[in-house]
């Protein structure tokens, strides 16, 4: 009687070879990431949350699919960093001139910002340290916020809602939707100003 035929299964790589795919992979990866965003500092990061990343979720996958699986590891965080920095760029835009609106006047910050085809040019590591304390102040006085403004501030200007889909999420008018971010952005401003932040 033949022996019943056993399927072959793809080789699950072993720890020797992610360590020897990921010192191959590294400096063209590099290279990838620095091209990219035009920061060695930041290429670095990337490259390395990449490593992280398939290390961690698909360290035992077989040793050929490590190629196809870390470029697309590495795209997508090169996608996450320039969202991060499209964030960071427009939150400070957005506080970049700290003069509050009248209290009934209508004021929508997001519309002055520029960045859609997202064209910022990479922070330096001074102006990236800078921005991330912002952003930690910025946070901070967020949750100092009454509940309503702080939706419509983080729907609009962190999940990059129009003011329709935001009015439509909160269930509220669109009138309303601009007066809770016009309080937002004024108390954030005065908020900020009052501990000497100073922006570009």
């Amino acid at each position: 009687m033949l022996p019943f035929p056993q399927s072959k299964e793809p080789k699950l790589s072993t720890s020797t070879e992610l360590s020897d795919f990921l010192v191959s992979v590294e400096r063209r990866a590099y290279k990838q990431a620095l091209f990219a965003v035009r920061d060695e500092h930041a290429a670095l990061d990337i490259v390395q949350e990449a490593m992280i990343k398939l290390a961690e979720k698909y360290g035992n996958k077989p040793a050929a699919e490590l190629p196809l699986l870390f470029q697309r590891i590495l795209q997508n965080t090169i996608r996450d960093h320039y969202r991060r920095q499209k964030v960071r760029t427009a939150w400070t835009s957005l506080f970049s001139s700290f003069a509050p609106q009248n209290e009934g006047e209508e004021f929508d910050p997001l519309e002055t910002l520029q960045d859609d085809e997202n064209h910022a040019v990479p922070a330096t590591p001074d102006e990236s340290l800078q921005q991330n304390q912002i952003i930690a102040q910025i946070e901070q006085a967020l949750n100092k916020l009454p509940a309503r403004q702080r939706e419509a501030f983080l729907l609009r200007y962190w999940e990059g809602l129009d003011t329709a889909e935001t009015a439509a999420a909160m269930g509220c008018t669109e009138g309303s939707v601009k007066t809770h971010c016009s309080r937002a952005v004024n108390a954030l401003a005065v908020s900020l100003k009052a501990k000497g932040v100073e922006l570009p």
